[in-house]
């Protein structure tokens, strides 16, 4: 039956496209403030909702349009003729269209939305290099070395990945480094890893899933983790190679335009001249008792991310740890190999706290000593990078459990005994419960870090308030100085009050004085002394309060308190007499 579009859909379809949210880094970076030209970029805002398979429309928000060409589509959803890569001279190129001939659902727009088709569009002349290590059935690491894939060497490396491994190979690690479409295409087609992987990591979007589980057999992981690693700063503000002590306190204060909340941005460390940037650990795993594939993928060198070589000699390097190197020779579980890259990020999250907690402490001792209340914009940064940090973490701990909760499908093989199998996942268990204790120990680095930043702000606070009280008793006696010269004026007024009063009576124009006028002293008197007494009574009217011990206990109406205020004189004289009379009967109370 041929499928119709409702009206609206077709409204839709012609109007144009709308800003899809997943891609627009642009516009997020628009209406953030400039970082700084060698500083690395700010990492995207991570869409979470495109994280994993289980979400139905990947990288399709709510304001996108459903491609008519996909419902219109009538094929069943999982491809029926894939190549099994059994012959290479047949299966040649048949990795170029991937993810859509393996992932129909993930059409030319979703690639563009989840930015896979950046990498697959590259320039042709680009090159992407791939750092092996393989892990022998032994636990020993037989071979490390690196190959570049360029536009020219791609049909090769594709006859290289369908040769057969060594033999007695457990397993092989993969860092890739400036990852191209070439290589994206023919990993994703090799091991049909499902595009999500791609697109978190290239999108700095965690994650953690599992999926094609084969029972007894094998399965694919996916952990793709974002953590706070700390370089130099790329950008020093002095030419000196490291500050001293007495350089440090002389530091100047970031700008307003410069001290921005922005916990995707890194961090700048002024105390110590480093910065806390954002880093990456992606990782995919094809486990299978017969040969396992790790994957790791790396940003570009414009995020100052962890480069796929010093990931790969990381990797190198725990195959001559005596600790892991007996793990490894006494457990099949491939597994142990992805967790010990797990440790990478924890080595970084440590480093980080480390670096925090000597700044806090240095921006302490200048809060104390030079009660520098600027700093607190930029406590209020670090604290709310902290705040950010801990959600970090969190996912880490999740990453971690999900490696405990998700053990590999071939342990249930029947070539394993049920002790060894016992065993095996016993070991595993220890290991992730090793790497979350520190997990939450740096948490709990990370909560007293962010009660020290709250007990500085409160300090800087108390030294404002404290400055605040020493400048108001500066103005309160300043005030008081000022009292004490206006009375100095007073006392000067009244002195020449006397000869003012002599000096405006013989000025009045009356017969008394001055003959030939009609008013007279009497007149005056008549005037000047009833105006006065209507002028003392009115000022006692306003201000005239009863004394409290003589009010009554029930107060009376507003008829009797006007009368009361009317009637000061006579109130203030009735109590009055009733306290000289209340002294006499209680002499003791005096």
């Amino acid at each position: 039956m041929q499928h119709t579009q409702s009206p609206m859909h077709q409204a839709q379809m012609r109007q144009k496209p709308s800003r899809s949210v997943t891609a627009d880094q642009s516009y997020w970076n628009s209406i953030m403030p400039f970082i700084g030209e060698n500083m690395p970029p700010r990492i995207p805002a991570p869409s979470h909702r495109h994280a994993a398979p289980s979400g139905p429309w990947p990288f399709l928000d709510l304001n996108d349009p459903i491609n008519s060409e996909q419902l219109d589509d009538h094929r069943p959803a999982l491809p029926t003729q894939l190549c099994e890569h059994i012959n290479p001279a047949n299966c040649r190129r048949c990795w170029s269209d991937y993810p859509q001939s393996h992932f129909p659902n993930w059409t030319r727009d979703q690639q563009k939305r989840s930015r896979i088709s950046r990498i697959i569009e590259k320039k042709k002349d680009e090159t992407c290099t791939i750092h092996y290590v393989d892990v022998d059935e032994n636990g020993e690491f037989a071979m490390s070395n690196s190959v570049q894939v360029s536009s020219r060497s791609k049909d090769s490396h594709w006859e290289f990945m369908m040769k057969p491994r060594p033999k007695g190979t457990r397993l092989r690690a993969m860092f890739l480094e400036n990852l191209t479409g070439p290589v994206l295409q023919m990993l994703g087609t090799k091991y049909y890893i499902e595009p999500f992987y791609f697109s978190s990591s290239i999108g700095w979007i965690p994650s953690r899933y599992q999926e094609q589980v084969i029972s007894n057999h094998s399965d694919h992981i996916t952990i793709s983790l974002t953590f706070i690693r700390t370089m130099p700063n790329p950008t020093p503000v002095s030419s000196t190679s490291s500050l001293t002590a007495s350089s440090m306190s002389h530091l100047p204060v970031l700008p307003n335009t410069d001290q921005v909340i922005d916990a995707q941005a890194p961090l700048f460390i002024r105390s110590s001249d480093r910065i806390l940037l954002p880093d990456l650990l992606a990782l995919h795993m094809v486990r299978s008792h017969n040969s396992s594939t790790i994957i790791s993928y790396h940003p570009g060198h414009e995020h100052r991310s962890t480069p796929a070589a010093s990931l790969h000699s990381r990797l190198n390097a725990v195959g001559h740890s005596v600790y892991w190197s007996n793990m490894f020779a006494e457990y099949d579980d491939p597994t142990l190999v992805f967790l010990s890259l797990l440790w990478y990020a924890l080595y970084a999250w440590d480093e980080v706290l480390e670096v925090l907690y000597a700044h806090i402490c240095w921006v302490e001792s200048r809060v104390i000593n030079l009660n520098d209340i600027d700093l607190t914009q930029e406590l209020h940064i670090i604290q709310a990078h902290l705040l950010h940090y801990g959600s970090l973490l969190e996912d880490f701990r999740k990453s971690v459990i999900f490696v405990l909760k998700t053990p590999f499908p071939g342990l249930d093989n029947p070539r394993y005994t049920p002790q060894l199998r016992e065993r095996s996942k016993g070991h595993m268990e220890k290991e992730c419960n090793n790497l979350l204790s520190e997990i939450e120990r740096l948490n709990m680095a990370r909560s007293m870090q962010i009660k020290r930043l709250k007990n500085v702000m409160n300090l800087a606070f108390s030294s404002v308030n404290i400055e605040d009280s020493r400048r108001t008793q500066q103005l309160t006696r300043a005030s008081m100085n000022d009292s004490a010269a206006m009375k100095q004026i007073a006392y000067l007024t009244m002195f020449f009050l006397p000869a003012s009063l002599v000096a405006t009576i013989f000025g009045m124009n009356v017969g008394e004085i001055n003959p030939g006028t009609y008013g007279t002293i009497p007149h005056y008197l008549a005037i000047a002394v009833p105006l006065t007494i209507i002028t003392c009574w009115a000022i006692g009217t306003v201000q005239f309060e009863r004394d409290p011990s003589q009010r009554a206990e029930t107060e009376p109406s507003l008829m009797w308190r006007v009368l009361g205020r009317i009637g000061w004189p006579i109130m203030m004289l009735r109590e009055t007499c009733l306290r000289e009379n209340g002294q006499r009967n209680n002499p003791g109370s005096q």
